[in-house]
């Protein structure tokens, strides 16, 4: 296991940040580092035909080693980390045979993981935690996901008493911005199915997500001297509130579960004469997906015409659509997935994603690709923590796949 604990820290400790203004493929100069690094290690265990494109992405092939047909399946994870929190100079903290109790982070900033905030620790007890040092994020979403697969691919090259089919791993850039499946290309990759091992939870097995978009309120006021703006005066950022307060208060993240949806605003930049929301907008149900929308520009439409004019633009964007359309068709490669699990002891656990993948975007390209975990928790922030025994199971499942999808082809 120390095997893919190196691999991992080696992953986490480059800085792979993605930014969501930048519409340039990568969005980072950044992330070609860990792309280069996997492109050399990726020809150093032996995998073929592997490619880096001029947009960053990284695709390579485990030859099948048996003489039946079997189909092409993938695996894919993203290199980039959350522009929600910094990813330099991550510095890994590693609490072997955890006990259960408070994990101090940062003595001098007084930052502590405990289980009394979050209660997924107890899962974990006895196992070996790899956590931040409470400065920034740890990108276990999705180095752990790279680790795994990697790893896999290097375990199934050394033992070719396991026998499989071709197999297509995919490394994307830019998945934290909502563009990571955008340049891939379904065809060149050619596999049948693949899973994206961008899960949290040891267990965790998903073909349903979201259905998002992003939605951008400008509101334009007017800035003149505060000694005399009576009757002349318009601040955006008090129109601001209102629009926030025109929005449902309970249906935000931290208020929703399960398949509730939610608007959330995550970037208010503002001043007097100008000031910019950024919002994210969710459901699983289609139809509820289209009146958030709508109640969005609605919230707006009303404003203005209190207001009297057309201070407040509203843009809306849909960034992907809930995969289970196109995964329900072809259940067999959930059933496969699931199989695998069990044969390493692991009850799976069939859920929602509250959140999107690449497999969603895939999805609708033509390749289905349900989510599998890759044990990570707290993803986003100086909380983020994964068990080391997380790493090898999902490794462990990935070969599993990879072992019973050329078993069900005989």
């Amino acid at each position: 296991m120390q095997h893919i604990i190196d691999r991992f820290v080696k992953y986490i400790t480059i800085d792979t940040q993605s930014n969501p203004n930048n519409p340039a493929f990568p969005s980072t100069e950044k992330q070609w580092d860990l792309a280069k690094v996997l492109v050399d290690e990726l020809k150093e265990i032996g995998l073929e035909d592997v490619t880096l494109d001029d947009n960053c992405y990284i695709m390579a092939t485990l030859p099948s080693n048996v003489d039946f047909e079997v189909p092409t399946i993938g695996f894919i994870a993203h290199i980039d980390t959350s522009p929600d929190y910094t990813g330099t100079n991550v510095k890994p903290q590693f609490h072997p045979n955890y006990n259960g109790e408070d994990i101090v982070l940062n003595k001098e900033e007084n930052i502590i993981l405990s289980p009394s905030y979050f209660e997924d620790l107890l899962l974990y007890k006895g196992q070996t935690l790899i956590t931040t040092d409470g400065t920034t994020l740890l990108g276990a979403d999705d180095k752990a996901g790279i680790a795994e697969i990697v790893s896999a691919m290097e375990y199934l090259i050394e033992h070719p008493e396991i026998k499989h089919g071709k197999i297509r791993i995919g490394f994307t850039p830019d998945e934290e911005v909502g563009k990571g499946a955008h340049l891939f290309d379904v065809d060149a990759f050619g596999a049948e199915w693949a899973y994206t091992m961008d899960g949290s939870q040891v267990g965790e097995l998903e073909y349903e997500n979201f259905n998002a978009a992003g939605g951008k309120v400008t509101i334009n006021g007017k800035i003149v001297h505060p000694g005399y703006a009576k009757g002349k005066m318009i601040n955006s950022m008090s129109i601001a509130s209102d629009f926030i307060k025109g929005l449902p208060s309970n249906e935000v993240p931290e208020q929703t579960t399960g398949y509730e949806g939610f608007f959330h605003l995550h970037s208010m930049n503002g001043e007097v004469e100008k000031t910019e929301l950024q919002y994210i907008i969710r459901d699983h149900d289609m139809d509820l997906f289209e009146k958030r929308k709508k109640q969005f520009q609605e919230v707006a439409d009303k404003l203005n015409k209190e207001l009297g004019g057309n201070l407040i633009e509203v843009e809306i964007k849909d960034q992907y659509f809930n995969m289970r359309e196109k995964i329900e068709p072809v259940m067999h490669i959930v059933d496969i997935a699931e199989e695998a699990m069990k044969q390493v002891g692991i009850t799976p656990l069939i859920k929602a994603i509250r959140g999107g993948t690449d497999g969603s975007q895939l999805s609708y390209k033509g390749l289905p690709c349900p989510n599998i975990f890759a044990g990570g928790h707290n993803f986003h922030g100086r909380y983020e923590y994964v068990a080391a025994e997380s790493l090898q199971l999902a490794t462990d499942v990935i070969v599993n796949i990879a072992q019973l999808t050329a078993e069900k082809a005989k």
